[in-house]
């Protein structure tokens, strides 16, 4: 499968798309959703789950796929604990309020790229290729 991190990453810049949209809709084949049930389906998602304080909804969009695409609640599981912590390794961080700043001002990581972390560590899970970072 070619990558569509940047496209989700794009959708998700463009200020129509809350992050696990971006996701989500991004892998059609994948999950079987159209577009609109798949915004309908996580538009709950935005904002750390409306208040920052939930975990990223990029995460969450990948979690989706992953289910969709799986179909076994076992794999789906072993495969979405890789991928939070390879989020987690990157970013520092799962929760929305602590990648965005706020309270702190200090942004670890902007939307689009926590959507382009997730697409990057989902896709290479599917691929059945490993999540985690190389330590150089």
């Amino acid at each position: 499968m070619e990558s569509r991190k940047n496209i989700a990453a794009a959708k998700k810049a463009g200020g129509r798309y809350n992050c696990a949209q971006a996701v989500v809709t991004s892998y059609p084949e994948l999950t079987g959703l159209s577009e609109a049930d798949a915004m309908h389906l996580t538009d709950a998602f935005a904002a750390g789950m409306a208040t920052m304080d939930g975990t990223c909804g990029a995460l969450t969009g990948a979690g989706i796929v992953l289910g969709m695409a799986n179909k076994n609640a076992s794999a789906t599981r072993k495969q979405m604990r890789s991928i939070m912590t390879a989020f987690m390794e990157r970013n520092k961080t799962v929760t929305c309020r602590e990648l965005k700043g706020a309270g702190t001002h200090c942004v670890l990581r902007e939307c689009p790229l926590c959507v382009a972390d997730a697409c990057e560590f989902l896709e290479r899970q599917l691929a059945g290729r490993p999540v985690e970072e190389k330590k150089e």
